[in-house]
């Protein structure tokens, strides 16, 4: 069946591509062999005035691309026009670090010169999600490109429109056919591109599943891969931490992309001194969300991206519920009437009292449903975040700095957040421990995930 286009607002179909057939995908392949050799001998300088071009597109067409985003995926479109100005951020800060990040690097031994090179793979498959169809794109796209490596991007059948318009933001900038290409195929065809001798590396970004095979196929071949997958976030608050702004952000962290997002919160472990203050706080604040068209501006919650999501997170929340979890607002698919009736929505909801044996406890939910806990005290809360097979991101909200250190020392995440809710930046490695993946993206450590790490000495 064609590759389709769905508005998961209104169930809308949109759009249809046909797969690539097998002789355009080998197409495909050899351009991205043929490009390879050339890309990689061209200066920092020069992948830097193609990328700072692809700067100016992102920026002067934001309005365009949020609306293809959200046509798609249902993101609102506020935060659509915000990740495609975050996919500019992310082409300038490596149009503008790559070579110092890049550069050799001295070092002292018994040789007379001796010095570490980083040098680009050649091509490097991505397979990417919906949830954020430009920017996962972007921050593995950016590094890659200015590393001299060449792109390949297999990307959730849902945005099709996106993948399209990202390669043709790369072609517009200057940057050669070959250098980066949209594969339109589905997932049964992604075997056979990691099993290609041209493909290099591969990088995932998705569901723990997705990650497995992926990693393993690509580990038969000896190849390297980044896996960027799940996460079930903790958001610890104490009584130090600033209580206003800790249950503002937590409902921000909670339903941020329409609560689809691998470093979304997703439970709330606050301690019994102001756990009902929070409780009531927090509940009363998600109650008042607007759930509904998210091409309105003044839409909160948008649908969830496809049928199937919305399906697996009413049966993760029954589970739970039938389990003895207790429902304190929402718990049910929403309907926004008129042509939105068929669309993809569902309440923002929390969850209390969330037994051990159930999702909502240590699994990761994707939607707006967050679960609260109870704790006594830092022991507690510690040990709660870290009961969960994940280790993406996490917060903690304390003034006190022996907690602060604990807190930073203990939580088994890639990434921990003090007083603020977790987020991706380019300047900053950004992935997970645990089954949260491993590898990183973004900052000096991403864009030498795919180098060789030459050694070199000299007598």
């Amino acid at each position: 069946m064609p590759i389709a286009s769905i508005n998961p607002a209104t169930g809308e179909k949109v759009a249809t591509f046909e797969h690539l057939t097998e002789p355009q995908l080998e197409e495909k392949l050899q351009r991205a062999a043929a490009t390879f050799p050339t890309h990689r001998r061209t200066t920092f300088a020069e992948r830097a005035q193609m990328m700072m071009r692809a700067v100016e597109i992102l920026e002067h067409e934001k309005e365009e691309f949020a609306r293809v985003m959200t046509l798609e995926m249902g993101k609102p479109i506020k935060a659509a026009v915000s990740e495609a100005e975050k996919c500019a951020l992310v082409c300038r800060y490596y149009a503008e670090n790559a070579e110092k990040h890049l550069a050799d690097e001295i070092v002292e031994t018994n040789g007379a010169k001796s010095y570490v090179r980083f040098q680009p793979l050649g091509a490097v498959l991505a397979v990417m999600p919906w949830n954020f169809p430009f920017w996962q794109v972007f921050r593995f796209a950016a590094p890659a490109l200015m590393a001299g490596n060449v792109g390949l991007l297999k990307h959730a059948s849902n945005v099709p429109q996106c993948a399209l318009a990202i390669e043709d933001i790369f072609r517009r900038a200057g940057f050669p056919d070959g250098a980066f290409q949209t594969l339109l195929i589905g997932s049964e065809m992604v075997a056979r591109v990691i099993e290609d001798g041209r493909v290099a590396a591969v990088t995932l970004t998705g569901s723990e599943p997705a990650g497995r095979s992926v990693a393993s196929i690509a580990g038969k071949q000896i190849k390297k891969t980044v896996l960027e997958l799940g996460g079930s976030d903790p958001f610890i608050v104490m009584p130090s931490g600033d209580l206003e702004a800790a249950v503002a952000t937590a409902v921000k962290a909670r339903t941020i992309n329409n609560g689809q997002s691998c470093i979304a919160a997703k439970r709330f472990i606050v301690h019994a001194q102001i756990y009902e203050e929070f409780e009531t706080r927090f509940v009363e604040i998600m109650k008042a969300l607007r759930v509904g068209d998210p091409s309105d501006e003044a839409t909160d919650i948008g649908p969830l991206a496809t049928e199937q999501i919305l399906k697996d997170l009413e049966e993760q929340v029954q589970v739970s519920v039938a389990a003895g979890a207790k429902i304190l607002t929402g718990g049910h698919k929403f309907n926004a009437g008129g042509n939105l009736a068929r669309g993809n929505f569902y309440e923002p909801t929390v969850l209390v009292d969330i037994p051990k044996d159930s999702p909502a406890y240590a699994d990761e939910i994707f939607g707006p449903v967050a679960s609260l806990f109870r704790v006594g005290n830092i022991d507690e809360a510690i040990e709660l975040a870290n009961a969960t097979p994940f280790g993406l991101g996490a917060a903690a909200w304390t003034d006190d700095d022996a907690e602060r250190g604990r807190f930073i020392d203990e939580l088994e995440a890639g990434c921990v957040f003090i007083n603020g809710m977790v987020a991706s930046d380019p300047r900053l490695p950004f992935g997970g421990v645990k089954h949260s993946g491993y590898g990183r993206e973004l900052g000096e450590f991403g864009i030498r995930e795919f180098v060789n790490i030459k050694t070199v000495w000299i007598k």
